[in-house]
């Protein structure tokens, strides 16, 4: 059993059978997805974008400039795009993925066992990288200037932007 397989299968023992799950794991040199359908037989799914490899191979500044984001957006919408048939968008999308823990507390939010983050916070994070991009210092705005830091929000917001994913419960 992969190690993707055993994560899904601790969430489904803490959530139940109640509903359908998408869960997110945003790796460092890819990304993996498993989703399952009402029979509760799950596909997974791997996207060949990861935090360290869009940081090395898109980001050659630090922070990113514009045009070095808009470059990895694009590679990360296709991705996400061609993967996008086999995911089922009624689903609840969940993650144990620390990072993105990470991201939910510099969002603001409360850190419990379980963190539901909204689209609209991930994209208001997202705000703050653009106006750390645009020469504002990271430091004021609370996030860490990191490059792997930018490819896993920029993952996690496109992910969920051309899913339709409206909020990602993070469980810890």
């Amino acid at each position: 059993m992969s190690h993707i397989q055993t994560e899904y299968e601790q969430v489904r023992a803490i959530i139940g059978d109640n509903f359908l799950i998408t869960l997110l794991s945003i790796g460092h040199e890819s990304t993996t997805v498993v989703t399952d359908s009402s029979g509760m037989v799950f596909a997974e799914q791997r996207l060949t974008v990861g935090s360290n490899h869009v940081a090395l191979s898109y980001f050659k500044h630090n922070p990113p400039t514009p045009d070095e984001m808009e470059t990895a957006i694009m590679v990360v919408e296709d991705e996400v795009i061609r993967i996008s048939p086999a995911v089922n968008k009624t689903s609840q999308l969940i993650t144990t993925d620390g990072y993105i823990a990470e991201i939910a507390h510099l969002a603001g939010l409360p850190t419990q066992a379980e963190i539901v983050m909204s689209l609209e916070s991930v994209e208001r994070m997202f705000d703050r990288l653009a106006a750390v991009m645009m020469g504002r210092p990271a430091v004021s705005e609370g996030i860490p200037a990191d490059n792997e830091f930018a490819a896993r929000l920029l993952i996690l917001r496109e992910f969920m932007h051309h899913l339709q994913f409206s909020a990602i419960t993070v469980l810890r």
